[in-house]
């Protein structure tokens, strides 16, 4: 078996400085003739960096998590959460931020396995066949969050029963001709699964055409869906896949001087802390984000210390009744 080779020795055979291959494996910038040489030779030898481990050590007690955002409440709390876990048992967390950008965050992942961590926690945008190739050929640990992942282990939110619990609730309380913000099917977990456990909670109460309309995650997005929910048809409700659509839905709804709930009722996803400052306050549908990051992180280090673990774990949610959705046809609802 060949000795193992040194970053020393990838450059001399690449024929390039040793600062440039560091450079290469950190994300700087390298031409891209350079590049494939110092590519060349890493695939020839197999050579994987090991920047972060400590001397004479097989571990380096770093855990890479990989998140779409930073921009996002739901995001903190399961970052605060990982970290704090980790923190407390010795270990350091190596955050990537993707930016909502599938070829970042398959870049992100590579990154981290030639850091050689000893784990990656992964808040996906979405499960892609690339992303699978990857975790499959690793030999690191790694953990999905807010994505099924069926070959593998993951943390999910329970998108379809939320959402069927919404669609209901709205059914319930008496409305008739609904509008739905939902984000790209790429998002398996919210695109497809929350808008589903939706529409057939409002299918149950003879709701079955909706106007839906698709967005990115962002406030600006959720005011271009309501604007055309609106141009399409007079609705009485406007369900948001996320509390920043949502808070899109209340601007333009305001700007329209349509009332709410009066008008028209809105309500969410996520359980944002400001979404409790709106006026009307948001009803939203909130999910244990910091019980996300913490199962993650324990699952994590089950794993790194060979002990078993469940291949899907779910985590629960919490209905909030803000002041956002009209009640005047509600009779005895239960909100348990």
């Amino acid at each position: 078996m060949p000795k193992k080779i040194t970053m020393a020795d990838v450059a001399e055979m690449a024929g390039v400085t040793k600062s440039t291959v560091s450079r290469f494996f950190n994300g700087g910038y390298v031409k891209k003739s350079t590049r494939d040489k110092i590519q060349k030779v890493i695939e020839q030898y197999n050579y994987v960096p090991n920047t972060f481990a400590r001397l004479k050590a097989k571990e380096s007690s770093v855990i890479g998590v990989v998140v779409p955002t930073l921009n996002s409440k739901v995001t903190s709390r399961v970052i605060t959460s990982i970290d704090r876990y980790l923190r407390e048992r010795g270990y350091t967390t190596l955050i990537k931020n993707s930016d909502h950008d599938i070829d970042l965050e398959l870049q992100n992942i590579q990154k981290l396995i030639h850091l050689n961590v000893d784990g990656i926690l992964i808040s996906s945008i979405a499960m892609t066949k690339d992303h699978k190739k990857i975790f499959e050929e690793t030999q690191i640990p790694v953990v999905v969050l807010a994505q099924d992942y069926e070959e593998g282990i993951s943390i999910i939110d329970d998108d379809y029963n939320a959402g069927k619990y919404v669609g209901e609730y709205i059914g319930k309380t008496g409305h008739k001709k609904v509008g739905y913000i939902g984000v790209y099917e790429t998002d398996v977990a919210v695109g497809l699964h929350r808008k589903d456990g939706v529409l057939d909670g409002l299918k149950a109460y003879g709701i079955v055409e909706p106007v839906l309309a698709k967005s990115d995650y962002s406030f600006i997005g959720g005011q271009k869906c309501t604007r055309e929910i609106l141009e399409e048809e007079k609705v009485d409700a406007i369900i948001c896949a996320t509390d920043r659509l949502a808070f899109g839905a209340y601007k333009v709804l305001q700007e329209k001087g349509l009332r709410i709930p009066e008008d028209v009722s809105v309500v969410g996803f996520g359980g944002y802390d400001e979404s409790s400052l709106l006026t009307p306050e948001l009803t939203t549908l909130k999910f244990d984000s910091y019980g996300m990051g913490y199962l993650g992180a324990e699952t994590i280090l089950k794993m790194l210390k060979g002990e078993p673990v469940s291949k899907k774990q779910i985590v629960e949610y919490e209905f909030i009744q803000g002041n956002s959705v009209k009640l005047e046809d509600l009779k005895d609802y239960n909100k348990g």
